[in-house]
């Protein structure tokens, strides 16, 4: 494992135009011509443009590794701890685009020798890409969890992970292992899966584990610390999405014990969250896992979905297909939508069964009088099929042979009436051979957040492939999509930026990074109503695919 190194290239400033970081803890620096005196870390930081990009330094550890998986850095542990440059841009990024996106994710999947299994194992990388007057800086960093820094400490797996679970010596070190799992003490707090800006500006990374909230300063990725809430409701397990505005906090908190989920709400500057209302499950023997979960203006939609949390599971020392949940066709699928004002609940209703990490938006119906008729709800849904979740291992995705292998996925659309029906409906919102039966890592422009709206923006395929290979615009008015599509590369979530003062939906950039089929990879901004790239920015090295990102303006 490398050291964690105090390295920047923010501005040029005169400085070496070339920078190498070596994993022995020692920055070597050259200029055009002319070899820097040797320093260490702790001396200096090293301050740069990267107009010529730095050579890759690969830990020899990690050379085996990188050689057999160069040809996609999407699946491959993210070469340095950190790195931070300006990057030369192709194309023009427009001048209003002044702030920062961050991306969160599994960066780093091996421990020594030991290869993690699954993708939603990694421990998290968050990517910072800060853009001011048409330039472009990048920067990424390891978040530096309890889990991470007991890991590079010891050298090996000390907390349970999504599908791994640290070895022991004995059968009593197992035991002991199941008394922290109750108390949540052996859970990870590897925030890798989001990140999020807070209406009080401060900058969480999260994870579905409660612990694993930990705040990140936006401007140079330092870990700030532990997000501590200060009620008493406990738990261990939240919505890893949080639905964010200005002015509130949502999430879920599902009951494991007395089957149900208490729906919370923390006001701006707090770290209390105070119980809205709850939802006791209407099937199965616990509550489908909530990943994510939609709201209207006045409502927040429940999803009881039949994959469900399994406490067995959980207690396994070695995975099953589906992880920590089970698929329970006979309990059925459900959603509930409650009062945010009242916490109330307005409908519960049966729908067909569904398989959804995502959910894009949702939105009331009215009729002609104004009064709310039923709530629609669109989501990334696969066809009830959870398979989905064993083709994401590391194995899967670094060993496709060319077969069309991903299952496939489209635009669900619920409806749900508040007529008293005891049923919901669960239709395609548009054709899925328009984005070539493949939907996931969605986003909107958040101006449209619980309202009606027109465009989505999400993953994509084009066939054949084994993981979703496109950037793809949904019109559900035209009941048409938009595909960007790089051959052999893996772009992660397309991010939608609105452009101060417009006023049409998708008036905007839409911003993604990019693992293309060399083993590189490249910042894309793509314009938002055209679909067409405007501009992209090269990476010294291609960057392990990532989840969720979020966007902090210019202060």
């Amino acid at each position: 494992m490398s050291s964690s190194l105090s390295f920047s290239a923010i501005g040029n400033y005169g400085l070496p135009s070339h920078t190498m970081v070596n994993h022995d803890s020692s920055i070597y620096a050259f200029g055009q011509a002319n070899f820097c005196k040797k320093s260490t870390s702790r001396e200096l930081n090293i301050v740069c443009v990267a107009t010529d990009l730095p050579p890759v330094v690969v830990p020899p550890a990690q050379q085996k590794e990188v050689a057999k998986e160069r040809k996609l850095a999407a699946w491959t542990s993210i070469r340095r701890d950190r790195w931070e440059g300006e990057l030369v841009v192709e194309g023009e990024i427009p001048q209003w685009l002044n702030g920062t996106y961050l991306r969160n994710g599994p960066g780093l999947w091996h421990i020594e020798d030991y290869n993690f299994r699954h993708l939603f194992d990694g421990y998290a990388t968050i990517v910072r890409l800060h853009f001011e007057n048409g330039r472009l800086v990048m920067g990424h960093r390891q978040i530096e969890s309890d889990a991470y820094k007991a890991a590079t400490k010891n050298k090996k797996l000390c907390y349970r992970e999504f599908s791994e679970v640290p070895k022991h010596d004995n059968f009593l070190g197992y035991v002991g292992d199941l008394a922290k799992l109750f108390s949540g003490a052996s859970l990870t707090d590897n925030a890798n899966t989001g990140v999020v800006q807070l209406a009080d500006n401060r900058v969480v990374c999260l994870t579905e584990t409660i612990k694993g909230s930990i705040i990140i300063d936006p401007d140079n990725l330092d870990t700030i610390g532990k997000f501590e809430y200060s009620d008493s409701l406990g738990g261990l397990v939240h919505s890893a999405h949080p639905i964010v505005t200005k002015s509130e906090f949502l999430t879920l908190l599902p009951d494991l014990l007395n089957p149900g989920y208490l729906v919370v709400r923390m006001e701006p500057g707090s770290n209390e969250r105070k119980v809205i209302g709850r939802v006791s499950c209407r099937g199965g023997p616990s509550p489908g896992w909530v990943h994510s979960f939609p709201v209207t203006e006045h409502y927040v939609i429940v999803p009881e979905m039949p994959l469900r949390y399994c406490a067995q599971n959980l207690l396994r020392a070695e995975p099953t297909p589906l992880y920590k949940f089970e698929w329970h066709p006979e309990s059925k699928g459900f959603m509930h939508v409650m009062c945010k004002a009242s916490g109330k609940l307005v409908a519960s209703v049966e729908v067909p069964l569904f398989v959804t990490f995502h959910y894009i938006n949702a939105y009331e119906e009215k009729d002609e009088d104004g009064r709310v008729t039923g709530v629609i709800v669109d989501c990334c849904e696969h066809n009830a099929d959870p398979k989905i979740l064993d083709k994401l291992r590391l194995q899967n995705l670094r060993s496709w042979s060319g077969q069309d292998v991903l299952p496939d996925a489209r635009v669900g659309r619920f409806i749900i009436p508040f007529d008293g029906s005891p049923n919901g409906e669960l239709v395609d919102a548009l054709n899925p051979d328009e984005h070539g039966r493949g939907m996931d890592m969605c986003s909107i422009n958040p101006s449209y957040l619980g309202k009606k709206y027109r465009y989505a923006y999400a993953c994509g395929a084009k066939r054949p492939c084994n993981f979703p290979n496109t950037l793809t615009k949904i019109d559900l008015f035209e009941k048409k999509a938009k595909n960007w599509y790089d051959e052999g590369a893996v772009p992660s979530e397309p991010f939608f930026v609105g452009r101060p003062g417009a006023i049409e939906e998708d008036d905007g950039v839409v911003i993604s990074i990019v693992s293309d089929k060399k083993g590189e990879g490249y910042a894309l901004i793509l314009d938002a109503s055209t679909f067409e790239e405007i501009a992209r920015a090269k990476f010294p090295y291609g960057l392990p695919y990532g989840l969720h990102g979020c966007w902090v303006p210019k202060r």
